[in-house]
């Protein structure tokens, strides 16, 4: 287990980088984290980390949006799913099976659908713009 602090969302974008510079592709990261913790400025780093030059945004109306380049960033907001087999309806599986990592904000809601080898995030709020990001899973990278 890793533990981080982050002063404000730049920092928390860094910490995000740093953390997906050497994942390997197919990794799930299951988020966790209160409304506004920082979850896709995170995911915005990731992004970044694994050489994409894209703009990351919420997916929270959309439930995914894939990002793509030399490697290839899933990012899922189950937050307006019911459970895993709302997950399993929109193709879960099958985006799995691309190899991709796949960054799933709320995934206390579809945990069902994890095969345990996940890699779990938490980001906790300590104040305004200051957060705790904790790194569970695959020896915390």
């Amino acid at each position: 287990m890793q533990t981080y602090l982050s002063n404000n969302e730049t920092e928390t974008e860094e910490i995000g980088a740093r953390f997906a510079e050497k994942l390997p592709g197919g990794t799930v990261v299951a988020m966790y984290g209160d409304l506004g913790a920082g979850k896709t400025a995170f995911v915005r780093g990731m992004a970044r980390g694994m050489g994409l030059s894209c703009r990351v945004s919420s997916p929270t109306f959309t439930i995914v949006n894939e990002y793509l380049g030399q490697r290839e960033l899933i990012h899922f907001d189950m937050y307006r799913l019911s459970g895993a087999d709302e997950l399993f309806e929109i193709g879960w599986e099958d985006y799995l099976n691309r190899g991709a990592v796949c960054a799933v904000e709320w995934s206390e809601k579809v945990e069902d659908a994890f095969y345990g080898d996940e890699i779990r995030v938490t980001i906790e709020k300590l104040g305004d713009t200051r957060r705790q990001i904790t790194i569970e899973g695959a020896d915390a990278c």
